[in-house]
């Protein structure tokens, strides 16, 4: 059996690679710090109705995709250039822009990228825990520790 199998290690999969994804974004976001015209992105925030949905509509067939539209059946599919699902332009209310027009706030980007490395220790947690009461689940009735 593969862990991917059980929902809740698809789950904590799922929310790990998002916030890999996420930091990887927000590292971007820092190197076009002085990039003119640049606009900060972020990912779309993780939810799991969503997630639902995603799992749902993958467990359904390829035909419910619109005809003409390309369909991402593989996580290895390349995709349209220029496309990057998912991401998309933040502006915050009080945004600063600088005179190259470029929207990057270095302080903002540093608070994402802790909360993002907070969230992604406590998914990481969660998973050994969960992987420690497997591992409890499965050991022979009065085996040592």
């Amino acid at each position: 059996m593969d862990l991917g199998d059980i929902p809740l290690f698809a789950m904590l999969k799922s929310r790990l690679g998002y916030l890999s994804d996420r930091q990887r974004v927000i590292a971007e976001n820092v190197a076009n710090a002085n990039t003119p015209g640049y606009q900060a992105q972020d990912l779309k925030p993780f939810s799991f109705h969503a997630q639902v949905q995603a799992a749902s509509a993958a467990a359904g067939s390829v035909a419910s995709v619109p005809a003409g539209t390309m369909a991402m059946t593989r996580p290895g599919h390349m995709q349209p250039k220029g496309a990057r699902p998912g991401v998309r332009v933040t502006k915050s209310p009080d945004s600063e822009m600088t005179l190259d027009k470029n929207g990057v706030v270095l302080e903002d980007e540093m608070v994402k990228l802790t909360s993002t490395r907070m969230e992604y220790d406590a998914a990481v947690g969660f998973y050994q825990s969960s992987m420690n009461m497997l591992k409890t689940a499965i050991r022979k009735p009065g085996a040592g520790a």
